[in-house]
């Protein structure tokens, strides 16, 4: 994807790729969410560590499950290309680009649901523990799924607001996050 990226689209890689996701415009909900994301996601990779090695806090994750988990990864992988590819405005920060007069995204994947990149990040957030091995891991893929549900709802209002097109998209494409659940 980063050589996609590269040749076709190096706005997109450029702001998909800034370490800590602020923005001087961003909303003071969105730091929160983005702060308390961040720290979590650090631990979603040091909790099992403890968890599995070095203290065995818990039973591991069955052999199997643990494969299945690793092995979702891919075809979650090239989704996400296929979001990057069809959304050039996908910012690690809730906000409209107007830089570079951001427009609405309503075909690909976002004809499916209107936040499809946070569904991929759901799916991978219970995937990285579950192939480490760490049912403890898993209580921090909870809590980082529950972050990104409200930030999909303060989202879908800064866009209902700020962005061109959006009421009408959210009666087109009704689902934020699964299509048929919600």
């Amino acid at each position: 994807m980063t050589n996609y990226l590269l040749r076709y689209d190096t706005d997109l890689l450029i702001e998909r790729l800034k370490l800590v996701p602020l923005h001087k415009e961003q909303e003071v909900w969105d730091k929160g969410i983005m702060l308390l994301f961040f720290i979590a996601g650090i631990g979603l990779y040091i909790i099992p560590s403890f968890d599995v090695v070095h203290y065995e806090w818990s039973e591991p994750l069955p052999v199997w499950l643990r494969i299945a988990a690793i092995l979702i990864h891919l075809p979650c992988f090239v989704f996400l290309g296929w979001i990057m590819r069809e959304n050039t405005y996908l910012s690690q920060v809730v906000k409209i680009d107007k830089e570079r007069d951001h427009q609405l995204i309503t075909t690909g994947p976002y004809a499916l649901a209107r936040h499809p990149m946070y569904t991929i990040a759901i799916i991978l957030l219970f995937a990285v523990p579950i192939a480490l091995g760490s049912r403890f891991g898993l209580l921090l893929s909870v809590f980082m799924m529950l972050l990104l549900v409200v930030r999909t709802y303060f989202e879908d209002r800064t866009l209902y607001k700020e962005l061109v097109g959006y009421p009408e998209y959210t009666r087109q494409t009704v689902y934020r996050l699964i299509p048929g659940i919600w």
